[in-house]
């Protein structure tokens, strides 16, 4: 049981509702083009959580041999850094859930109909083995991205445009433009929740010679990023309901602003990073909850 315990905590449960925010976003917006397949969906969400926790094993694994999971570091203590799961063995989960990914991923391609299509097929295959290699190249391998400081481009085309579009086509088989708003708007709040993850850990993270942007940037500069970060989602969130306004309903999703705004007011406020770590939480969840609001507030518009 005690073992168990340990690659639950690996799986890091509480950043799986973000990895499902843009798959739910993606599948809002098609029902509101009245295209929605509960299969297509549920095999989207599957290959997502997979993708999602297979980067959270290589992100433990990495970050442990690369040093950046060191004991100057002040979040959570990582499974292979503690010794609780030993590093041959979450390689091991690293290659399971990687072919699970793999697997689900064309199960999920089978049921949206595109084998049919070479073209959009290979180009679907394509994103989903890039989509494996970016979970694991972040902070694992030789020369992981992520310790260059491209973490944010990868969670911002990962978990905005390529969730939310990739979805979206997957339901209605067309793609239009405008879809890129919330698409963006969706990866802009996913990489403020790595912001809040990579502010916290500055110290270790340039001891190990990991260059995030807060890295980069600096403490004072990394927190005018994050805000800068949630305002952009926002005023995306909002160029893309005026364009389509039909219902005041639309504007649903003002219901989750208070939440960023804390979210906000929190990183701003608090120069210790270490206690960041619980705004982390508190950002993928205020994402979820502008994911449902703004999905639930298109469809009662229609």
């Amino acid at each position: 049981m005690a073992k168990i315990k340990h690659w639950i905590s690996a799986f890091r449960p509480r950043t799986l509702p973000l990895a499902m925010a843009s798959i739910g976003l993606g599948n809002f917006l098609a029902a509101s083009y009245g295209k929605f397949n509960w299969i297509i969906f549920s095999f989207s969400i599957l290959t997502t959580l997979f993708l999602q926790i297979l980067s959270n094993l290589a992100n433990d694994y990495g970050d442990t041999m690369n040093g950046a999971d060191s004991a100057s570091r002040k979040g959570p203590l990582r499974a292979v850094q503690s010794g609780n799961i030993s590093a041959s063995a979450m390689r091991k989960a690293m290659y399971i859930t990687s072919a699970l990914s793999f697997l689900s991923g064309v199960t999920l391609l089978f049921f949206s109909g595109v084998f049919g299509e070479l073209t959009i097929f290979l180009f679907f295959l394509f994103l989903g083995i890039l989509s494996i290699v970016a979970a694991v190249k972040y902070t694992s391998g030789k020369n992981p991205y992520g310790y260059a400081g491209f973490g944010d481009l990868a969670v911002f085309i990962f978990f905005g445009l390529v969730g939310v579009c990739g979805a979206f086509y997957l339901q209605t088989k067309e793609m239009s433009l405008d879809i890129l708003l919330p698409a963006a708007a969706c990866g802009i709040f996913a990489t403020g929740v790595l912001n809040i993850n990579n502010i916290r850990d500055i110290i270790s993270d340039k001891e190990a010679g990991k260059y995030s942007i807060p890295v980069r940037l600096g403490d004072t500069k990394a927190r005018v990023y994050h805000l800068v970060l949630l305002s952009s989602g926002i005023v995306l969130s909002l160029t893309y309901t005026f364009l389509h306004y039909n219902s005041p309903l639309q504007f649903l999703f003002l219901l989750s602003i208070p939440f960023f705004v804390y979210n906000g007011l929190q990183v701003w406020r608090n120069k210790e990073n270490f206690r960041l770590d619980p705004y982390l939480k508190q950002m993928a969840l205020s994402t979820l909850l502008w994911m449902f609001t703004f999905g639930i507030g298109i469809l009662l518009a229609n």
